[in-house]
């Protein structure tokens, strides 16, 4: 009798959990490690808890195939190999499992937690030393001069030059899968809305897509093309945000200026919608609770258009300014083999020329009917992922204006049966960082019995502390920016 092997299932589907493979915990290592090593990747490494044990679960991703597989161990207590050695993607996994579980990777390189957990782990343990004489440590954070999420950068320097940087976060333990636990209930929409509220789009339909799975339905064309229009506003939004982020780091300010204001209409765009600039309140399991008649449609597609022109010529200034280039350029590299032993996803991936986009790699929803093509450029650098938003800025607003001239008709939302009991159900989305990745398990009754959120940040964090190595310490502010990742994102 043939050994069976990871479950296969597409993406936006569910699967029974009686159906999901179990081994013990060392054989699901080595058997992720060996598809891995195949060239999948590691998508979610999360614990579901039994009665005094823990089961292991792994979701791995396909890209090639367009599939995704998972397989879980049998529940155990104690300590289990480490997959990190072998393939450093399992790193921050495995950290959070042995913080919220008390299960140990033995072998892990640096085990530390990722936020305060369970099992008496410290609220960040020590930081990693570089030895030497000449070696002083700068140190930044939890709390910041600005209006920002607190997270400690530990920067190890030879006079200039960063030898090494630590980045700890999770300083609120926000706890958000936590009190997902036991939902739906009233209160879920506004957590996950909450998860990382510049991706409210993309966390909802995330959501919105695992309840569908769970229900065995699908939300009508027209509520899937609605969604695809407000994710691709967001995605518009927050690169021309980053921009001139990026813009105002290197004290251009023409670009700065404009783009923050050009920020604000695309904002305005989903605000006229669904009354909210960042998109609560519109997409809900079944569909979306906001329809978009012909008057408002005429006058989106006319905003649009102008937005788009505007953002088009204050980019443009960023590229034609020696200046910007130069400090751009050569910045903050990484490479394709260091962005894919990391697992990283979205823009910071496309920009050392990997293709990696769930709408191309893992469609479902509207954008089984229409993609825009894979923003990537090969550089790694800070212009690199300059330029990878810029191309997205273009694709998106190319996608917009074809899909707000030929609108779908029909209804905006369907109700949905119960969900299933005893299933898992698993949605990848491409929000503007990356790729959002939800996992629901369900009790007998259909309730949540696990469900596991993995923010694109939570992947790409470790590629800026990379990035900085052997950079000047005044790069930190451009690379940390052209990465813009979330903490709140990261701090569930």
């Amino acid at each position: 009798m043939s050994t069976p092997s990871f479950a296969l299932l597409a993406n936006g589907t569910s699967i029974p959990w009686a159906g999901v493979p179990e081994w013990p915990a060392p054989e699901l290592v080595q058997r992720t490690g060996a598809e891995l090593e195949r060239g999948a990747r590691l998508c979610a490494w999360f614990g579901v808890p039994e009665v005094g044990a823990t089961r292991l679960v792994a979701l791995i991703a396909f890209d090639a195939d367009n599939t995704l597989a998972v397989g879980r161990s049998a529940p155990f207590a104690g300590a289990y190999p480490s997959l990190t050695p072998s393939h450093p993607q399992a790193h921050m996994f495995e950290r959070e499992v042995w913080e919220s579980h008390g299960l140990r990777p033995e072998g892990h390189p640096w085990l530390k937690p990722v936020r305060r957990g369970a099992g008496g782990a410290p609220a960040m343990g020590e930081f990693f030393r570089v030895g030497g004489g000449e070696i002083h440590e700068v140190a930044v954070g939890p709390v910041h001069a600005g209006i920002i999420e607190p997270g400690h950068f530990r920067f190890q320097c030879a006079g200039e030059e960063v030898i090494h940087l630590e980045i700890a976060l999770g300083y609120q333990h926000r706890g958000v899968e936590n009190a997902l636990v036991g939902g739906p209930r009233r209160a879920t929409m506004s957590q996950i809305e909450a998860v990382a509220g510049d991706t409210t789009i993309g966390h909802a339909t995330a959501y919105a897509w695992v309840a569908e799975a769970l229900a065995g339905a699908e939300a009508p064309l027209r509520s899937q093309w609605l969604r695809a229009v407000a994710l691709e506003l967001e995605r518009l939004a927050n690169h021309t945000g980053d921009l001139g982020a990026l813009a105002n780091d290197v004290a251009f300010l023409p670009t700065a200026s404009a783009c923050g204001r050009i920020r604000g209409d695309f904002l305005n765009l989903t605000a006229l919608i669904c009354g909210n600039r960042f998109g609560r309140g519109l997409v809900r399991p079944g569909g979306c609770r906001f329809d978009l008649e012909p008057g408002r449609l005429e006058q989106l597609t006319g905003q649009l258009a102008g937005a788009l022109s505007e953002a088009e010529l204050a980019i443009g200034w960023l590229w034609d300014a020696a200046s910007v280039r130069s400090r751009f350029e050569d910045a903050g590299t990484l490479h394709a083999k260091q962005a894919t032993d990391l697992g990283m996803v979205g823009p910071a991936a496309r920009a050392c020329g990997i293709v990696r986009d769930a709408r191309f790699d893992h469609p479902a929803g509207w954008h089984r009917l229409a993609q825009a093509p894979v923003a990537v450029w090969p550089g790694g650098d800070v212009l690199a992922r300059a330029r990878v938003r810029w191309l997205e800025v273009q694709r998106s607003g190319r996608f917009l204006r074809e899909q707000l001239a030929a609108a779908v008709d029909g209804e905006m939302r369907a109700e949905l049966a119960p969900a299933a009991g005893d299933t898992l159900a698993v949605a990848l989305v491409e929000g503007w960082r990356g790729e959002v990745c939800h996992v629901a398990l369900t009790d007998a009754g259909g309730r949540f019995r696990s469900y596991k959120i993995v923010d694109p940040s939570f992947h790409n964090w470790i590629g800026l502390a990379m990035a900085l190595r052997g950079e000047a310490i005044s790069n930190f502010p451009i690379c940390n920016k052209s990465f813009n990742l979330s903490y709140c994102g990261f701090d569930l």
